[in-house]
């Protein structure tokens, strides 16, 4: 990297939006010195926003069960569980009718969806998808087509596609957890109901980046998971038109869910206690609840300008070092949230991700990204890399993974890596978990792409 590219870089002082946790995390780097850990792997799992550990801290204490508890604990629960929907739809812009369902993560919520979806129409979406949004589809009427290279010819496609009257549903991504690339959901959403489908949306990558509005863009359903808006406490969340949820299949059988039970038959309820048969998570809810009124009480043009700022930084970095290739799906693409997708030519992208891991103190994400048939289709069957960011990155972090990425097309690897259970780790290892913390040699980490 030239000197002029650092300073151009370094004289960028964009500041963290919010304070998350694990901001000035250190990590041990392969040389037994100790670096501030640069976390560029948001599209993943964001880290937990300040204000969400302190707020679950000071509910914690009243944590009890819901909805049948006569004490003082059970009944402050029940608030926050059912307050949280009211909070939760608010943020989306939710019709007043609209159900709101507390899951696990984005998947489940797909695929309690995809339980009540009715059984004569098909499902239509796109090859780009997160595996959340292909595989709970596989056992109903189902089609995929190829994106095309432009969001305009694949507009075209499926429209073409919906034409035929058999579509039911449409299922998008709002934005490409690859290449961050942002759908026009609007326009989708328009032309799927003028052929008589509804549309839902896969907001795991675009609700923490960019407001969502159902009403004002015509969306049906929604669905997006709290560990990747900045509260990991494991709760995901479904929210749109309660007819279909109410006449679908249970998703969880169990307490809650029911009307009346007998010996060998079942009335089940409606409403959202439908699909929540057992203790909900209570303090999941809330905490993703909280997190949506700190994203929502954010000032929209400096939110944006944060993160465009990061990622055009990284961009004109990248594009300035010899052989790394940016990737995208669409040429005419004009907006992305904060996600970046790369290869580094005579790289594997593992063993690039180890190397900026190990030396740098540097965590991005290699493989598949659960997008197997996307990234067939970009060419790259072994994978790419990605850097992603969100309210606590800052320009040190950019700066951090372009140093890294210099020194290695300059100066090759530090040290020798080998694969370990289906990972690139460094052939010796000196680094290691704090005390607290169990490491079972061998398990590195799962196979490329298995996770996102």
């Amino acid at each position: 990297m030239t000197n002029a590219l650092l300073e151009d870089v370094d004289g960028l002082t964009t500041a963290p939006l919010a304070a998350v946790l694990g901001a000035e995390l250190q990590a041990p780097v392969i040389d037994g010195a100790t670096v501030r850990y640069v976390n560029l792997d948001y599209a993943a799992s964001t880290p937990a926003l300040q204000s969400v550990n302190d707020y679950v801290q000071r509910v914690l204490p009243y944590y009890a069960s819901v909805h049948r508890g006569a004490g003082y604990a059970s009944q402050i629960s029940t608030s926050l569980y059912e307050n949280a929907r009211r909070t939760v739809r608010t943020f989306v812009g939710g019709r007043e009718d609209d159900a709101v369902i507390f899951t696990r993560n984005t998947t489940d919520s797909l695929n309690l969806l995809a339980g009540c979806v009715p059984v004569d129409g098909e499902v239509l979406y796109l090859d780009l998808e997160h595996h959340a949004n292909l595989l709970p589809w596989f056992d109903r009427p189902h089609r995929g087509i190829v994106a095309a290279e432009t969001i305009e010819g694949t507009l075209t496609a499926l429209e073409e596609e919906l034409e035929s009257g058999r579509v039911s549903l449409l299922a998008v991504t709002g934005a490409s957890n690859v290449t961050g690339e942002i759908l026009p959901i609007d326009r989708l959403a328009r032309v799927a109901h003028e052929h008589g489908a509804r549309i839902v949306v896969d907001a795991a990558q675009l609700a923490p980046h960019r407001r969502l509005d159902l009403v004002r863009d015509g969306i049906d359903y929604v669905v997006f998971s709290g560990h990747k808006l900045y509260a990991p406490f494991g709760a995901g969340v479904l929210v749109g038109r309660p007819d279909w949820l109410d006449a679908g299949t249970p998703h969880l059988a169990g307490g809650g869910a029911v009307k009346t039970v007998k010996v060998d038959s079942v009335s089940w309820t409606t409403g959202p206690a439908r699909h929540e048969g057992g203790s909900p998570n209570v303090l999941g809810a809330a905490a993703l609840a909280h997190a949506t009124e700190v994203l929502a009480a954010l000032d929209a043009d400096d939110w944006l300008a944060h993160e465009s700022a990061l990622r055009n930084a990284l961009i004109e970095g990248l594009a300035a070092l010899s052989g790394v290739t940016v990737h995208r799906i669409f040429s005419d693409s004009t907006d992305a949230i904060g996600v970046v997708n790369f290869s580094v030519h005579g790289y594997d992208a593992g063993l690039v991700a180890a190397y900026l891991s190990a030396e740098h103190g540097v965590g991005l994400r290699d493989g598949k990204f659960c997008a197997h048939p996307l990234l067939k289709r970009l060419g790259l069957p072994s994978g790419s890399l990605r850097a992603s960011f969100g309210l606590g990155s800052r320009h040190d972090d950019v700066d951090r993974l372009l140093a890294g990425l210099a020194s290695l097309i300059r100066n090759g690897l530090g040290t020798d890596y080998v694969v370990d259970a289906g990972r690139w780790v460094p052939a010796v290892e000196t680094r290691a978990f704090p005390d607290w913390a169990p490491h079972t040699p061998g398990t590195a980490g799962a196979a490329p792409c298995t996770t996102d």
